[in-house]
């Protein structure tokens, strides 16, 4: 098991606070080798949920690190410790953001944007979604991103991941519609899968009653969400349904392979560790044959060509890291445009934490600047 680092002297003001209150981490087990990783031989550390998460914030820059003391203040423990209904309940990292936000006195981007909550039918039935609207938006012909939100398959919701759509829809002008989806272990794989394709459907038969036109209309999603936003514009290529222009991914579930470098390194990382990608795993799948779906593996099983061009964010500091990346390259291979990029010093779950984390911006800047060149092209309907 690698050890924990030492705190950097970038973190040097934090450190004593931070080994006070850090009860966070846990090491998890291995299995096979793929994909490539950034930042060889850095080790977000062992020993313990406390040297986990002290380990994880010495490699983040300053503004991170404040996020996971704020987690840490909460009263928050990994995942991995805990029964599905305590890990539903307990303290967020979007309840740590929010709280580090309100001691700056900042205000959330996108807080001017209107919400329209809406049920969508699915095949398990009624699926709660969100509808973020920008001021000024035309009552018709707006382009529209389906989002899906993150959380393993298993925990979080809409208001857990209200930060993202809220920021998109801030900085694209576009429509954004916010699916939930049914989790496990209560739905198992692929409930989940088929409510982000009969939500997709949906959209894209209703866009014009939300005010969008249907002819551009994008995926974006976090961590699992990222997953299914993929799956489901490989389901509307071989369904051929209208395509979506865009794939907005922010560090995705790209692999059921345990021994990635990224996991290897952030054995213990906060606020997702190798462990935490397990107890996920675990308690949304089946059993070994789903992990062969390449729904679930893309990397490794997908058949990506023919897919919309995509853009892929990381976290330096995250299990799904060398997956993100990997998966990049498959695209590539595939024929399709993409552009990845990681950022260093952050974490899983950064994404929607601007301005509290500057890398959240500049992060949000990028996907909302590939989004609008692509909502600004008509889709393609697939010939098969």
């Amino acid at each position: 098991m690698p050890q924990p680092t030492a705190p950097g002297p970038r973190l040097a003001a934090l450190t004593v606070t931070l080994a006070a209150s850090l009860a966070l981490g846990a090491c998890g087990a291995t299995k096979t080798a793929t994909g490539t990783g950034t930042v060889a031989g850095a080790s977000a550390g062992g020993g313990g949920p406390s040297a986990g998460g002290q380990a994880t914030a010495a490699r983040t820059d300053p503004d991170m690190a404040r996020v996971i003391k704020s987690l840490a203040d909460l009263g928050s423990q990994p995942v991995e410790l805990l029964s599905t209904e305590k890990a539903r309940s307990q303290p967020s990292f979007a309840d740590a953001y929010r709280r580090v936000l309100q001691e700056q006195g900042a205000t959330m981007p996108g807080a001017a944007i209107r919400t329209t909550n809406l049920t969508v039918p699915g095949p398990g039935g009624a699926i709660p979604a969100r509808l973020y609207t920008p001021p000024g938006a035309p009552r018709s012909g707006a382009p529209l991103i389906v989002y899906w939100h993150g959380g393993g398959w298993v925990i979080a919701d809409l208001d857990t991941y209200d930060a993202t759509p809220r920021a998109l829809a801030a900085r694209t002008g576009a429509a954004v519609l916010s699916l939930h989806y049914r989790q496990g272990p209560e739905n198992r794989f692929p409930a989940a899968y088929d409510d982000a394709l009969a939500g997709y459907r949906w959209a894209v038969s209703q866009a014009r009653r939300l005010g969008a036109d249907p002819a551009r209309i994008a995926v974006a999603g976090e961590s699992a969400g990222g997953s299914l936003a993929l799956a489901t514009a490989v389901a509307a290529r071989d369904a051929g349904l209208p395509q979506p222009v865009h794939m907005a991914l922010v560090y995705p579930v790209a692999t059921t392979d345990t021994n990635t470098p990224s996991k290897q390194e952030n054995a213990s990382a906060v606020p997702l560790s190798s462990a935490g990608v397990q107890w996920f795993v675990t308690r949304f799948t089946n059993g070994s044959s789903d992990l062969a779906d390449p729904r679930l593996d893309p990397v490794r099983r997908g058949a990506l060509q023919g897919l919309p061009s995509a853009t892929i964010v990381n976290a330096e500091v995250d299990p799904l890291r060398s997956e993100g990346e990997a998966l990049a390259g498959k695209l590539r291979k595939a024929g399709v445009p993409v552009e990845q990029r990681t950022y260093p010093g952050v974490t899983h779950e950064f994404f929607g934490m601007a301005p509290v984390v500057a890398d959240a911006v500049a992060a949000q800047t990028l996907m909302a600047d590939r989004l609008r060149e692509a909502l600004g092209r008509p889709a393609r309907v697939a010939s098969r």
